[in-house]
């Protein structure tokens, strides 16, 4: 359809051409990207959407591009980026699974796990034959879980005879909500305040330990496909073994969360570009008054507005990219990208769905997935509202958080 109307011949979204600052390969392997988020994803998102199933038959699939953390594996931090960019323009609960996989749950492994850790769990996590989740935020806790978090951790040894586990363990109590990938992970990476000081630790938990109880969030309007699960944890031992040597306090988390958040704000990219493809396409086929919508000059002006909210966004994010290679990005400039990019999405998406009339609230055009997942980008990885308040905080010196 595409073809008969020349659509594919106009220019692409990413209109200043960010992507031509990528080297060779990397375009290439971009390019492999798409052809396979074209034929394995784009035609039955919808529908995994409306059924809420994830589709996990494409696990090994996914695991094949060799994708996993792609600046572990050498490429560039805005290659990274355009990865989760052109994932989240295809769908962006596969986008988020993946997110919440490798920038999270893999990258932790890298970034804190022993040597033992790192030899035992990453192969398999790196190629999807176990799945994580990173399971931080509590029911009663979300923006204030750092000195807000309830799940505690209190250690005890077989010395003095309080551990069956045939060495130290620790006991976990408490609840965590909104886990993505939590209904079906192999593992989770779970924060727990520690009962004897009270510092923030780490623990690599086994779904499968006893007293690990799980259930999925139902009746959500955004990210349908995500298993989002609310975990709680009765008794559960971990090993010792197990804990995050490389985590002594909530600040360690800092480069993970910070990653994951630029992440998020490369996702904010992603949903512009994929709302500006539907109302693009649609402004051009779509007959009114005998013509099409796109030779309205009110059309034509959403449009443009779309496209500028993109390219700016995409812009601030191939700086950030660059700052990240020098290793500099800072969480106040993070959290401006963040701020910035979802707030211009939720105008770009509004403006998408309102374009396409009636249309745009039944998911056969896309455009109503796009938008209802919009939500969910600009509320996690710290609220639009979270995410100015640091910057503020920065370039004023005084905190209005608390």
């Amino acid at each position: 359809m595409t073809q008969a109307t020349g659509v594919e011949a106009l220019p692409d979204a990413d209109f200043f051409d960010y992507e031509s600052m990528l080297s060779v390969p990397e375009q290439r392997k971009l390019q492999e990207l798409r052809e396979f988020l074209a034929a394995e994803i784009a035609p039955f998102a919808g529908e995994w959407w409306n059924r809420a199933e994830f589709p996990a038959h494409l696990l090994p699939k996914l695991a094949a591009l060799e994708l996993s953390t792609p600046a572990q594996r050498g490429y560039s931090h805005l290659f990274a980026g355009l990865v989760i960019a052109e994932m989240t323009r295809v769908d962006t609960s596969i986008a988020t699974f993946f997110l919440v996989h490798h920038d999270l749950f893999v990258e932790s492994l890298y970034e804190f796990g022993s040597e033992e850790q790192r030899n035992r769990l990453l192969a398999d996590a790196s190629n999807l034959r176990t799945t994580g989740a990173f399971a931080l935020t509590e029911p009663g806790h979300g923006s204030d879980v750092a000195g807000g978090m309830e799940t505690r951790a209190r250690r005890i040894s077989s010395l003095t005879g309080a551990s069956d586990d045939g060495g130290d363990c620790w006991v976990l109590n408490g609840a965590k909500r909104w886990i993505g990938n939590g209904t079906f992970c192999d593992y989770m990476l779970v924060w727990a305040r520690d009962e004897a000081d009270g510092a923030i630790r780490g623990f690599i938990v086994d779904a499968g330990l006893p007293g690990v109880s799980r259930s999925r969030i139902e009746n959500k309007i955004a990210l349908r496909t995500v298993q989002n699960a609310d975990i709680v944890f009765e008794d559960v031992r971990v090993l010792e073994a197990d804990r995050f040597a490389g985590i002594e306090g909530f600040e360690d988390t800092n480069a993970l969360l910070r990653g994951s958040r630029i992440m998020v704000a490369w996702q904010a990219v992603g949903q512009q570009l994929a709302a500006f493809d539907v109302a693009r396409q649609y402004a051009v086929e779509r007959q009114q008054f005998g013509r099409p919508l796109a030779k309205f000059q009110l059309i034509q002006q959403q449009l443009v507005t779309m496209l500028g909210n993109a390219v700016a966004s995409m812009g601030m994010m191939v700086r950030i990219a660059q700052l990240q290679d020098r290793g500099a990005a800072d969480m106040a400039q993070v959290a401006l990208a963040k701020s910035y990019t979802s707030a211009r999405m939720r105008e770009t998406v509004a403006m998408g769905r309102s374009l396409l009339g009636g249309n745009g609230i039944v998911t056969d055009y896309r455009m109503a997935k796009i938008f209802a997942d919009a939500e969910a980008i600009y509320t996690y990885e710290g609220s639009h509202e979270i995410n100015t308040l640091i910057v503020g905080r920065a370039v004023t010196g005084v905190s209005a958080i608390v």
